[in-house]
């Protein structure tokens, strides 16, 4: 025993820590006399209906499962708190950025993107950063990735990118052509997908890498004054990644080491922080900037918009239940509090719906009255009512219709949110051809060494090898308008690994 992790060992400190065994009863709380048997007319007769203590437990059994997360479906989960640090009151208004040294309580979930439920940590995947505030004026969530940029650029594309992360659907197998058919036919994709298969596509469990907001924000300050922001959390255990082959390999002995890894450390007091920094740009800066700085398929260059210090979070406790606290929270960018608010970011306009659409859909249209949803440093009074699973007290005797005479809550202009003029023609604008390469040629001259070009050309060729050839094809064109050394050595290696292929099935026919 001695050797158990404190994760292996859960059951055992629950034990521990009891008295004695708590009275087992039914979901409405009357004593169990039995748990071992239905009651039956004789020892081998029928189940009898009144059996109340069996279909109780199988009623609720039948229903155990919510359907899982479309994306994120596989995460962890644990609690803090974010401490502020540096006085950002100039740019932000918002309740957790109030004054040096002031906590706020949250959440946070780290994930898999791509995966099932049941899917290994270690794959070759983003990995999702959400964090929730609880705040004075409601819950924030800064709802993100590991990375600072995406696959695309228009919400219009995000079910069909995601499909290719999925199964065919005929075969329900992992197909070899959708995801690069794809990636081909869309090279915006080109910068995210070279951080995807770089060294950082398979961190070194969730405590190891940085999040990111990702997408450009509004932050309004107690004047009016509005700015652009870009979130960014940069993980104090240092980055560290795990190598493309022990990441294989752990998919199949430890598939949930990331899970283990982050209970664990925080079961024995070794608290994860990450510091939160933000990057700046102005309304004016913004409007003559080269490219468009709403665009989620790039970086805002530090060198222009230098990392400004905002505070620290620090986790220091596990779920108390993994399906309440964890598989039951529920993140949107939507929720924002005064001080934040959206920006014209396609992808991020996209999210405001959907994500609120799809956590009514799982776990039900009073989903922010979960515990662990529900905004409880704030005070919660309007006009929304009922709706299936409703458990709080439905606001009691407060009138349910605005306005009316009966002092029911009241709107303050006070909490307006910033005005902004926008004007143009409405139409649907391709955005396909909006400078898809420059970024990742610097990324590939000026952040990666040598070995690491190499890693990142063998991690995309050994991955695309199954494709058919013409998507082969479009990969070396798509990467060799990167660097030209990069496309060159991807076909070298799409070619060797041809080569081996064809070696193989020659020497399988010579046997039969």
């Amino acid at each position: 025993m001695a050797n158990r992790d404190k994760a292996s060992n859960q059951l055992n400190d629950f034990k521990k820590a009891q008295t004695k065994p708590d009275v087992l009863t039914t979901g409405s709380g009357a004593p169990v006399g039995t748990k071992t048997a239905t009651m039956t007319v004789g020892p081998r007769g029928p189940v009898l209906m009144q059996d109340f203590v069996f279909t109780d437990e199988m009623a609720h059994f039948d229903r155990e499962r919510i359907p899982e997360r479309v994306v994120h479906a596989k995460g962890a989960g644990a609690f803090g708190y974010f401490e502020c640090t540096h006085d950002i009151t100039s740019y932000c208004k918002a309740k957790p950025f109030e004054y040096t040294g002031k906590k706020t309580p949250l959440a946070a979930r780290f994930s898999t993107v791509g995966g099932e439920s049941g899917s290994a940590d270690t794959a070759r995947d983003p990995r999702g950063f959400a964090v929730k505030f609880y705040t004075e004026d409601g819950n924030w969530d800064l709802a993100g990735n590991n990375t600072p940029i995406f696959f695309i650029r228009d919400p219009m594309l995000f079910p069909n990118f995601i499909h290719t992360q999925k199964r065919n659907p005929q075969t329900h197998l992992k197909d070899p052509d959708m995801f690069w058919d794809f990636i081909t036919l869309r090279p915006e994709t080109t910068h995210q997908v070279s951080f995807l298969f770089s060294d950082r596509g398979t961190p070194d469990g969730y405590r190891h890498m940085d999040g990111y907001g990702s997408h450009t924000y509004k932050m309004v300050n107690k004047d009016g004054k509005p700015v652009y922001c870009k979130f960014h959390w940069k993980t104090d255990q240092g980055i560290k990644n795990l190598p493309a082959n022990k990441a294989a390999e752990m998919a199949g002995s430890d598939p949930d080491y990331s899970i283990k890894d982050l209970y664990n450390a925080i079961a024995e007091g070794n608290y994860p922080s990450w510091s939160l920094y933000i990057q700046v740009m102005t309304f004016e800066e913004a409007e003559r900037f080269r490219f468009n700085p709403f665009d989620l398929t790039k970086i805002w260059p530090q060198g222009e918009y230098p990392l400004i210090p905002v505070g620290k979070m620090v986790l220091n406790r596990n779920p108390k239940n993994y399906f309440a606290e964890v598989e039951q929270i529920a993140f949107s960018p939507a929720h924002m509090i005064p001080g934040i608010e959206p920006s014209p970011d396609k992808m991020l306009q996209g999210r405001l719906f959907s994500y609120s659409d799809t956590h009514r859909h799982r776990l039900g249209s009073n989903y922010l009255q979960i515990p662990v949803n529900c905004p409880y440093n704030g005070n919660v009074k309007n006009y929304q009512r009922d709706g299936p699973q409703c458990v709080n007290d439905n606001q009691a005797g407060a009138p349910n219709y605005f306005p009316n005479s009966s002092s029911g809550p009241q709107d303050d202009t006070k909490h307006m949110e910033h005005t902004t003029t926008v004007s143009g023609d409405v139409a649907r604008y391709n955005t396909a051809d909006e400078d898809n390469f420059s970024q990742v040629s610097t990324y590939w001259e000026k952040v990666l060494n040598p070995e690491a070009r190499q890693r990142l050309c063998e991690d995309i060729a050994g991955h695309a090898k199954d494709a058919q050839e013409f998507i082969q094809k479009r990969i070396i064109n798509q990467w060799t308008q990167v660097d030209p050394e990069c496309g060159q050595t991807i076909q070298k290696l799409l070619l060797k690994y041809k080569a081996e292929e064809q070696k193989r099935r020659s020497g399988v026919t010579a046997n039969l």
